[in-house]
C-alpha cells in the first residue's frame, strides 16, 4: 500500500483549493482558484440598490459579501483577469461598513447589542460620534450620515448573517421577541438614509418575515429565488468542469476511476441544489471543494456543524418524517419564514436541507426532496439518535448490526434490536405515539436503504416496508394497538409479495404489532 501511494504523482496540490477561505482580497493575492462570479456581481450592483439572499449555511455567502465590498473598495488590482474588469469603467471607492453576525452564540440580548456596539464603535472612530444619538438604530443613521458627507460618496452597507441571533433563539419567544425589536430599530436606518447609501445587501440562511425584522425592509428586493441569480453562490456543473478538471482527475486517478465515474459521484453526493424551477443543479462548495482536496468523498457539510435548531422544529410540532421526502407548498411559505409558525418546512428549505424538486405553474406548487445523498444521509443519521435515546456512537453502530442481519436473513435478531430500540426511548420524546414511531422507523430503515435495496408502494397499496438485501426480501406491515396476525394476513390479502416473487429472492414475510401501553412491539410474526 505505501508503494502505491509513492506512485501516486498527483496527489501533490494540483490545484490552489480556498478551503475554508472567505476573504476575497486574500484568495486573489495568494493565488488561489476562483471560481468567477463577478459577472454577477456587476448586474447585481447596477441592477439595484437593496438587496436580500439566503442561501444554507457555507455555500459562499461571506466570499460573496467579501467581493463586493473590494469591488466598492475600488480594489481594480484584485480583479485583475476576471469578467468584471471588461465589464467596469469606475472603480469608485465608497465607504464600507461590513456587520458580520456569525460570530457570537446569541444567547440574551445583550450579547445582540453588544455585538452591534461594536460595530458602530469601530465605523464611529472612522467617521466621528454624536454624543446625542443613543439607541443603535440612531447610532446607526449617524454614521450613514457622516460617511457620507465626510468622504462625499454614498454608503455601502454589507450584513452577512443576519439571521444568526433568530434561528439560535427560535423556540425561545421572549428571546426572538427580543432580537426581533433590536433589530427592526437597527435595521430601520437602512430605510431611513436612503438618501445616503449607495448599496446595502443582507444575507443569511433565512428569511424571517411578517412580523419579523423584514416587515419594514419592504424595499429590499430578494434575489433568493431570482432566475437571474440563482447561481450567484455555490458550483454549477459547467463550472465544476471548466475550473477543477485538474483536480477531478486527481481523485480520479486515487480512486481508480475514470474522469466520467468521478463526476457521476460528486454529482450524485453534493449536487442538486435548485432555488429556482428553471436554474440547474448547484454543487455545495464547502464539501466539493474538501472532496478534491482530501480525495474522498465524506459528508464534509454536516461534519462543520448540527442543525439542532432543526431538530427543535421537528420535535416541537410532533413533525411527521416521513413526509419531507415528498413535500408540497408553495411559493409565498418558502419564501418567508414566521417564527411563530407551527410549519418547519420554510426553515427547513431555506437551511439547504430540501429543495425544489418540480414545479406546477398552474397551481403555484412546489415539489421539495433532499438534494443530495450528502443531505439525505446525513440529515437521518442526525436524528436518528435525536428521537432514541441512542447517542450517534451507538447509532452507528446499531445500524450496521441491523444492515448485517437484514444481508445475513438473522429475522429473529434483528426484531430484538428493533424492539431494543423502542425500549430505550425516553417518554418525553413521545408526544404521539403513531407518529413517533413512525418516525424511529422510517429513519432506521431510510438509514438501512442507504446498504440495501428499500421500497415502500405496490400497484394493490402502501407496503409499511420493503427491504432487499442480494439474497433476502424482506416485507413488513405495522399496526397499532392492533394484532401481528392482522398485519401478517393484510400482507397476504393485497398481495404485497407478488411484485418480489421473480427476484430470486427468499421472501420472509414480517406483521409486527405496537402496542400504545408499553410503547414498543408487543408482538411480531414472521411468516
Amino acid at each position: 500500500m505505501q508503494h502505491e501511494t509513492n506512485d501516486f504523482t498527483t496527489m501533490d496540490a494540483v490545484q490552489k483549493l480556498p478551503i475554508g477561505i472567505q476573504d476575497f482580497e486574500k484568495l486573489r493575492k495568494q493565488g488561489f482558484l476562483y471560481v468567477d462570479k463577478t459577472r454577477l456581481v456587476y448586474n447585481l450592483v447596477n441592477g439595484g440598490s437593496y438587496y436580500f439572499l439566503s442561501r444554507p449555511r457555507r455555500f459562499g455567502k461571506s466570499l460573496l459579501i467579501s467581493t463586493i465590498k473590494a469591488y466598492f473598495q475600488g480594489k481594480e488590482d484584485l480583479f485583475e483577469g476576471l469578467a468584471i474588469e471588461q465589464l467596469e469603467k469606475d472603480w469608485t471607492e465608497h465607504p464600507v461598513l461590513h456587520l458580520d453576525l456569525n460570530t457570537e452564540k446569541y444567547d440574551s440580548a445583550e450579547v445582540l447589542e453588544s455585538r452591534l456596539n461594536l460595530f458602530l464603535s469601530n465605523a464611529e472612530a472612522l467617521y466621528g460620534v454624536n454624543p446625542n444619538e443613543k439607541m443603535l438604530g440612531q447610532r446607526f443613521e449617524g454614521v450613514i450620515r457622516r460617511a457620507y458627507e465626510k468622504t462625499g460618496q454614498r454608503v455601502v452597507i454589507l450584513v452577512d448573517e443576519y439571521d444568526k441571533p433568530l434561528l439560535q433563539a427560535i423556540g425561545n419567544d421572549e428571546l426572538q421577541e427580543q432580537y426581533r425589536g433590536i433589530l427592526k430599530g437597527f435595521y430601520g436606518a437602512l430605510k431611513s438614509m436612503d438618501g445616503c447609501i449607495k448599496f446595502a445587501m443582507l444575507t443569511g440562511v433565512t428569511k424571517f418575515g411578517k412580523v419579523s425584522v423584514f416587515s419594514d425592509l419592504n424595499h429590499l428586493n430578494d434575489i433568493s429565488m431570482s432566475l437571474p441569480y440563482y447561481d450567484i453562490c455555490g458550483v454549477t456543473e459547467e463550472e465544476l468542469l471548466s475550473c477543477f478538471q485538474p483536480s477531478i482527475e486527481a481523485l480520479s486517478e486515487y480512486q481508480r476511476h475514470t474522469f466520467e465515474e468521478s463526476v457521476a459521484e460528486l454529482r450524485k453526493k453534493y449536487d442538486g441544489y435548485h432555488f429556482h424551477p428553471k436554474g440547474k443543479g448547484m454543487y455545495n462548495p464547502f464539501s466539493l471543494l474538501n472532496a478534491l482536496n482530501k480525495y474522498e468523498l465524506r459528508s464534509y457539510w454536516f461534519e462543520t456543524g448540527t442543525p439542532t435548531y432543526l431538530v427543535d422544529l421537528l420535535q416541537m410540532h410532533d413533525y411527521n418524517l416521513e413526509k419531507m421526502s415528498r413535500v408540497e407548498t408553495d411559493d409565498e411559505t418558502l419564501n418567508s419564514v414566521d417564527a411563530n409558525s407551527t410549519n418547519p418546512i420554510p426553515v427547513i428549505y431555506q437551511s439547504g436541507y430540501l429543495t425544489i424538486k418540480d414545479f406546477d405553474p398552474e397551481f403555484n406548487v412546489y415539489t421539495l426532496g433532499f438534494p443530495n445523498k450528502e443531505v439525505e444521509e446525513g440529515f437521518t443519521k442526525f436524528l436518528l439518535p435525536c428521537y432514541t435515546s441512542r447517542r450517534k456512537d451507538q447509532t452507528a453502530f446499531d445500524v450496521k448490526n441491523f444492515v448485517l442481519d437484514v444481508r445475513n436473513g438473522n429475522t429473529e435478531q434483528f426484531l430484538k434490536r428493533l424492539r431494543s430500540l423502542f425500549a430505550d426511548t425516553p417518554y418525553e420524546l413521545v408526544k404521539n405515539l403513531e407518529n413517533h414511531y413512525q418516525n424511529v422507523i422510517w429513519l432506521l430503515f431510510k438509514l438501512l436503504g442507504f446498504y440495501v435495496q428499500a421500497e415502500y408502494h405496490t400497484s394493490e397499496g402502501r407496503i409499511d416496508l420493503v427491504l432487499q438485501s442480494p439474497q433476502f426480501c424482506y416485507v413488513m406491515e405495522f399496526k397499532l394497538d392492533g394484532t401481528a396476525e392482522e398485519a401478517l394476513a393484510q400482507i397476504e390479502d393485497k398481495h404485497y409479495t407478488l411484485p418480489f416473487d421473480t427476484t430470486g429472492r427468499q421472501i420472509i414475510r414480517i406483521g409486527m404489532n405496537f402496542d400504545s401501553n408499553t410503547r414498543n412491539i408487543e408482538k411480531w410474526i414472521v411468516g
